[in-house]
This record gives structure tokens, sequence and C-alpha cells, in this order.
């Protein structure tokens, strides 16, 4: 009985030191790959070449996003003007018709339904009138943002045949980058020779 308790208790440890060097083993091979993907990724670390750059910086003091920026304020204020303009000459009808009424200035129900129906043509009418300005205003603005977009990534793309980064990227994308890899300035730079601001 006690020899083969013994053997049990052999054959037991014999399993666990076999399990201990499996899993030995695991660690081990587990452990190089760890140490292969470490080196992949620090060699990745030191031959990836990459900047960023600041596309509100280059909103602000590249001449062409600067017009665009000009033109976008001058198209809504004279949309917001024209619809003043409509506003003010509807309700001075309205305010007429109403006095009329009140001093019995209508001598037939016809004349104040004549009026009424005037007076929701010009209001349907502004309202044609302004989403007419509108849309056209935003396809404008549209077509000129696509402009930029393509003045930007042009000018980068071209940029980037003489220095060979591996990557530029816009700085909104990423959470943190060394101050080192800005190339804004020269990007501005660059941007504003291809489109030099008019004379005024």
């Amino acid at each position: 009985m006690k020899k083969n308790l013994l053997a049990v208790g052999v054959m037991a440890l014999m399993l666990a030191a076999s399990s201990c060097s499996g899993n030995n083993a695991a660690n081990n091979s587990q452990a190089a790959e760890n140490n292969s993907t470490a080196a992949a990724g620090s060699d990745f670390a030191t031959t990836t070449n990459i900047r960023y750059v600041d596309l509100d910086s280059i909103g602000e003091h590249y001449n062409l996003a600067k017009e665009i920026q000009e033109f976008s304020i001058r198209t809504y204020g004279e949309l917001d003007q024209a619809q003043r303009t409509k506003s003010a000459e509807i309700q001075k009808f309205g305010t007429a018709i109403q006095e009329k009424m009140q001093n019995n200035g209508y001598l037939s129900e016809a004349s104040y339904n004549a009026d009424m129906q005037k007076f929701n043509k010009m209001q349907a009418d502004a309202q044609n009138a302004l989403a007419t300005l509108q849309r056209k205003a935003e396809q404008e603005l549209l077509v000129k943002n696509q402009q930029l977009n393509d003045s930007i990534q042009s000018f980068i793309t071209d940029y980037n045949k003489s220095k060979h980064y591996d990557a530029i990227l816009y700085k909104a994308a990423g959470v943190y980058f060394n101050p080192a890899l800005d190339i804004t300035a020269e990007v501005i730079e660059g941007l504003n020779k291809r489109y030099p601001a008019p004379a005024k």
C-alpha cells in the first residue's frame, strides 16, 4: 500500500514537473515572440519618418484659405442683408393692410382678399428667393473648399517628393506629436509661394 502511494506521489511529481517544463517552454516561446515584436516595433520607430501639419494654422495663414473665409463672411452677410430687406418689405406691406383695415379703407372683401393674396405671395416668393440664394452660396463654398483641399493635398504631395517622409499627418488626427515634427510653417510658406496674396 505504501509502495502504491509512493508510486502515485512520484507520478504526480513527474506530471507536475513536465507540466512546468511545458509551461516554461511556452513562456519562453511567448517571450521570444514578444521580443521579436518589440524588435520589429523598435525598427519601425527608428526607420519611420513622420511629420505633421496643423490645418487650423494653414486655414489662418494660407492666402487661398483666407480668401475663402472672406468670401464666406461676405456671402453670408449678403444673404443676411437680403433676408432683412425682404422681411422689411413684407412687414411694411402687412402693416399697411392692418392700418387700412383699422381705418375702414377696404371698400369690399375682394380688395382685402387681393391684398392678403399679395401678402402671402410676397412671403412665399421671399422664402423661395432666399432658399435659392442659400443653396447657391453653399454650392459655391463647397466648390471653393474642395479647391482648397485639393490645393493643400497637391502641394504636400509635391513637397514630399524631395523630403521623402513616410507619412505627413494632420495634427488633429493624433493625441500628441513631438513639436519637432511640425512642418506647418514650411508648408504655409510653400503654399503661399504658389498662391500669393492678391495686390490691394
